[in-house]
């Protein structure tokens, strides 16, 4: 049986830096080499990065998209690259944005992927299912493939497809086991939510015994927005066996040698037969690939997942990482209470950035508590972090002068004072402030507009208050584990959470305990349960009316809400869209 030496480049690209991008791949096809891989491969669309959403419909950027793919073939063969074969995802058209006058019915943009080889485009394939759920908007996008590309190299056939292509059962994976190949490429886009990676690895067998070939999975890592894409790229025998797999949420390059079925030659007939789901097979002969290695075979390991709370913390630590530095922001700033969601985001912030980067404001008011402005600042001490003190009552008091306010109003005041002041702090030294209200605030509506939910990105915006103190306790644990000073001060976590915005308040006089009130939270938003659904899982109705009118009636909020790293299955934004204006309601 032949053996290919697989290079899986798990790398950042950033949306429309198709210089960059392009770089990107020279620099980690030149690794690839050096390590003796035969077949390279890089994630979806990673020539322009991805979602480009309605860049799609800029001929403009089609254009420079396939512009850019030349290049880079050029390039490769000018960097003494050139026997080797490279697939790269990349945007492609063959025919009008679907939304012009001038649309053509099957042509249109086309989500792509080409194999380079001797400074040429050799081989093309476009996505076959588009997905059109969660965060996908593919339909809107993109016209889907009909064919499925299959490449003769090194004496094995070699199926392309790319991301959702993997997930549905049928199209190109059952093509591919019809048309007889030894390996299935599949580039990836896949955003990470948590779990993810419990559920792939079924999937990907799935699609092995499907095809009845080995599977090379490769994903992209990086922040995007509200996504961050995780990695966790991977072969997988056509038996099930994982052979081998990398690390989350870095950069990495793995290389490993697989054994595959010589190429027959009754399978070349096969090519523009009428395959699974009316595929047609496309085949093209890649000649005079690296001759394989000799030595030792290349073995790329086994990385095994890590605990939820550090997967999480991963995912925040580089959402936050790369929307500040993708959109080059010199640093960020945010408040800091002395409560558990703040010194969370401040440590996420550090960890992402370095203390240097991080400025935490203490903004205390006449109803801040001592511990709380002691907790801010031993915060800021364990962390390292730049530490300011910007007292918010004369000010508020100069309001409440020539203004005539109670109750509420007052409280709200407060909270947008500290609003004033960080967003003045970013226009006089441009950080990006960092909003600190979690998922459960957030989906009740309790937060003040303007306010506490001032701010440009909003690290926990997808996580729960109970995961909130659960990685508080772990980052702690794992600080002590490895001899480093806990950032996050024990009252913070230990004491009951309040926006002290008046004389001994707590959550708990409007919202119901968190362990409560997050399970309901759970079951209507992430599940789509209704009010029946959630009677029947056991909690009490009166709290779950009391709680449903509260998230219906505050959509308002969260449309006007920051984005946030997306970690859960339906992140608040592009996953779950609802209307503002809704006079439905679950309790009749």
């Amino acid at each position: 049986m032949p053996t290919l030496r697989l290079a899986l480049c798990q790398v950042n690209p950033a949306v429309g830096d198709l210089t960059g991008n392009a770089g990107l791949v020279r620099a980690w096809t030149r690794r690839a080499a050096d390590a003796g891989a035969q077949l390279v491969l890089f994630p979806e669309m990673v020539l322009t990065g991805y979602p480009v959403e309605d860049l799609v419909f800029r001929r403009s950027f089609v254009a420079a998209s396939k512009a850019a793919l030349d290049r880079l073939a050029a390039d490769l063969a000018t960097d003494g690259l050139g026997e080797l074969p490279v697939v790269v995802g990349y945007l492609d058209a063959d025919g009008p944005p679907q939304v012009s006058g001038d649309a053509e019915p099957g042509r249109g943009a086309r989500n792509a992927a080409a194999l380079l080889h001797r400074g040429e485009i050799v081989a093309t394939y476009f996505k076959h299912h588009l997905p059109n759920y969660g965060v996908f908007d593919e339909d809107r996008y993109f016209v889907p493939g009909d064919t499925l590309t299959v490449v003769r190299l090194g004496g094995v056939d070699v199926a392309l497809t790319i991301c959702e292509d993997l997930w549905q059962a049928g199209g190109p994976f059952a093509a591919a086991g019809q048309a007889g190949v030894g390996l299935v490429v599949n580039i990836n886009g896949s955003p990470y939510e948590l779990n993810k990676d419990d559920v792939r690895l079924p999937v990907v067998r799935r699609r092995a015994a499907e095809a009845g070939a080995t599977i090379a999975y490769v994903n992209m890592i990086g922040g995007q927005d509200e996504l961050v894409f995780e990695g966790d790229s991977m072969i997988v025998a056509p038996d099930g066996t994982l052979l081998t797999r990398a690390p989350q949420f870095v950069e990495h390059l793995l290389v490993h040698d697989v054994e595959l079925p010589a190429a027959g030659d009754g399978a070349a007939g096969m090519a523009g037969a009428e395959l699974a789901d009316g595929l047609r097979v496309v085949r093209r002969t890649v000649e005079g690939i690296p001759p394989a290695p000799t030595g030792p075979a290349a073995v790329g390991g086994i990385i095994e997942p890590v605990a939820d709370e550090a997967e999480v913390w991963q995912a925040l630590v580089l959402g936050l990482r790369d929307y500040v530095d993708k959109n080059r922001f010199p640093s960020v700033v945010l408040g800091l209470s002395g409560g558990i969601d703040s010194a969370v985001v401040a440590a996420i912030a550090v960890d992402a950035l370095g203390a240097d980067r991080v400025v935490g404001v203490s903004m205390p008011s006449q109803h801040s508590s001592e511990h709380s402005r002691e907790d801010a600042a031993e915060l800021a001490k364990r962390t390292g972090l730049d530490f300011r003190i910007e007292p918010i009552q004369p000010m508020v008091d100069t309001f409440l002068a020539n203004m005539s306010l109670s109750g509420v109003a007052v409280e709200n005041l407060q909270a947008r004072v500290r609003g004033v002041i960080l967003m003045a702090l970013s226009n006089q030294e441009g950080p990006l402030v960092l909003t600190t209200g979690n998922k459960s605030e957030l989906a009740v509506g309790y937060s003040t507009l303007y306010g506490d939910s001032v701010g440009g990105f909003n690290p926990i915006k997808d996580v729960w208050k109970t995961l909130v103190w659960r990685l508080a306790k772990w980052r702690n644990v794992e600080a002590a584990r490895a001899g480093a000073t806990p950032p996050i001060p024990e009252n913070s976590i230990g004491k009951p959470p309040s926006a002290e915005l008046s004389p001994g308040q707590l959550d708990s006089d409007s919202l119901p305990d968190y362990d409560v009130l997050d399970p309901i939270l759970i079951g209507y938003i992430d599940g789509d349960l209704g009010r029946e659904g959630l009677v029947a899982s056991g909690h009490d109705p009166a709290v779950v009316d009391k709680v449903l009118r509260m998230v219906d009636t505050a959509e308002y909020k969260r449309r006007q809400s920051a984005p946030g790293t997306k970690i859960s299955m339906k992140a608040f934004g592009r996953d779950r869209r609802l209307p503002i204006t809704n006079r439905w309601r679950e309790d009749g």
